[in-house]
């Protein structure tokens, strides 16, 4: 971000009838224009998450069982420029090669800083994975809560969406779907977004 993300700052400011001037305002367009860079990295190739890889079985057993990992992100809504957020939960079926545990939540994050719909961060997100590491079956469920939802139009405050990908043995084999999504139910019981 630039002088030019500082004057775009300023001249909403004027827009909504504020003094861009005015003493709490005098660093917000710099402040913002930081906080721009951060929560839009994902727009930044150079950011893109590499994903470390091992052999499955080099170290004498070979993993053939679900692997899940859960986490937090957000993102913002690219219709009105509001957060969404919520909660991920990942799994797949190591093929040949297992993940560095780090790096799922390295992939959600690097998507989920551009401008997105819900639907298309969840595609994003397994195709990267997928692409990687080729593995028997990979799946992700993502629920989340709206502010462009809940603060403005409906305002129906604590709604939240819920979207999912299911690829390879998560798609195929009807025990492994339901052995994951009843994870992943039994755990927005307890936690909803």
């Amino acid at each position: 971000m630039n002088k030019n993300s500082e004057q775009i700052v300023i001249d909403f400011l004027k827009s909504i009838g504020e003094d861009p001037n005015r003493a709490g305002l005098i660093d917000t367009p710099k402040r913002i224009s930081k906080m721009w860079k951060e929560v839009f990295s994902g727009y930044d190739e150079n950011n893109r998450p590499k994903i470390t890889l091992f052999d499955n079985g080099a170290d004498g057993v070979e993993y053939k069982q679900m692997v899940i990992d859960t986490g937090y992100f957000f993102s913002h809504c690219e219709h009105h420029g509001v957060p969404f957020f919520g909660t991920y939960y990942f799994a797949y079926i190591p093929g040949k090669k297992v993940m560095g545990l780090s790096k799922v939540s390295r992939v959600v994050d690097y998507h989920s800083s551009k401008l997105q719909i819900q639907e298309r961060l969840v595609k994003d997100i397994v195709d990267h994975i997928e692409n990687d590491i080729n593995p028997k079956g990979i799946a992700l469920v993502i629920n989340a809560r709206h502010l462009c939802k809940e603060m403005r139009g409906v305002k129906k405050i604590n709604s939240s969406m819920t979207t999912s990908e299911l690829r390879g043995a998560f798609y195929d084999d009807s025990r492994t779907r339901q052995e994951f999504l009843g994870f992943v139910n039994s755990r927005l019981t307890t936690n909803p977004a």
